[in-house]
């Protein structure tokens, strides 16, 4: 322990006299250890409910022939984005909680922050295609199969992962292009964007433009087609005469919604505001929100309130099986 000590101290001693960057060490939370115990077993009991949760579902929708329709195929990809979007941060974080080195190498930030950003870009994408093919579902079901067909949502995804890519990749490139000269303690849990601005030597307005107006056109045009999406599903449900018809409409439609909301309004409070009114120690809990809850929120969410997917687990564990037992 104190060799570890002594070598943080020499590197702090060679940063102030004007040594680049090879390390970065992420702060977290406390140096409470009984706090840190007590996080390490909440993140850890979130994370497992996620995997199993995100990855149960991918292997329902491939094994259950009844859901192999371009909606669920749309809701196995975004709960296999949710369980790389949670191990890119989760088990460092939580490696973090156990030891006193909390260093993290250069490329390994960077190369962090590249999966992070990449697989939270493609969700935001994800939603707003889940969103279209809602409003093709509902607007004419009939034509539904035809309307959407592998030669639709198929590029659909792929363009939300291309996308995600080329944004991380934008972000990544200019956030490592920085100088990092005068400190490497970064107030934070994993490699994030904002506080990596807030302790660069180097001038950093254009990355903080850069910030804001990427990601703000990103939330903007992909808020707009969800938005649009639902308001044509507006129109259909006023249409609608039975309760029941609008009932059925409502919750095929509610679960999304929730998800896109909670999704959006994390990213914009973190993301898109001027740099003086960032706050890292209330970033960092925001951050952490939506890099852990929200993978495990869209579980719960999008399949053990979906009708179709809890009718899929109890054809596949059976009627006796265990997880009726828990869930039904």
């Amino acid at each position: 322990m104190s060799g570890l000590t002594s070598d943080l101290d020499l590197y702090r001693i060679q940063m102030k006299n004007g040594t680049e960057v090879t390390m970065f060490i992420l702060m977290g939370f406390t140096d409470d250890s009984e706090v840190q115990v007590f996080l390490l077993l909440l993140f850890l009991a979130i994370y497992l409910f996620t995997l199993m949760g995100n990855l149960g579902l991918v292997v329902l929708v491939i094994r259950d022939s009844r859901l192999h329709n371009p909606m669920y195929y749309f809701l196995s990809v975004l709960s296999f984005l949710d369980a790389c979007y949670s191990s890119v941060e989760i088990p460092k974080m939580l490696v973090n909680f156990l030891s006193e080195n909390k260093a993290i190498s250069f490329l390994g930030c960077a190369a962090q922050m590249f999966l992070f950003v990449t697989f939270g870009t493609t969700e935001c994408f994800l939603l707003s295609a889940m969103a279209y093919d809602r409003y093709v579902a509902i607007y004419n079901p009939l034509l539904y199969s035809v309307n959407m067909s592998p030669r639709v949502y198929v590029p659909l995804i792929i363009a939300s992962y291309v996308g995600g890519i080329f944004h991380a990749s934008v972000h990544t490139e200019a956030t490592f292009s920085l100088s990092f000269c005068a400190s490497n303690e970064v107030r934070h849990v994993f490699c994030d964007i904002p506080p990596f601005l807030a302790i660069s030597c180097s001038d950093t307005s254009t990355n903080e433009l850069l910030l804001v107006y990427v990601v703000g056109s990103i939330e903007i045009v992909t808020i707009l087609i969800v938005l649009i999406s639902y308001g044509f599903i507006l129109v259909v449900i006023l249409k609608i005469h039975s309760a029941e018809g609008r009932r059925k409409v409502f919750s095929t439609c509610g679960s999304h919604l929730t998800g896109v909301s909670i999704y959006h309004g994390t990213i914009l409070f973190v993301y898109v505001r001027p740099s003086s009114s960032y706050a890292l120690d209330h970033d960092m809990i925001v951050s952490t929100f939506y890099t852990i809850v929200i993978p495990m929120l869209n579980t719960v969410i999008y399949s053990l309130r979906n009708k179709d997917v809890n009718e899929a687990m109890k054809r596949m564990f059976g009627k006796n099986g265990c997880i009726n037992k828990i869930y039904f």
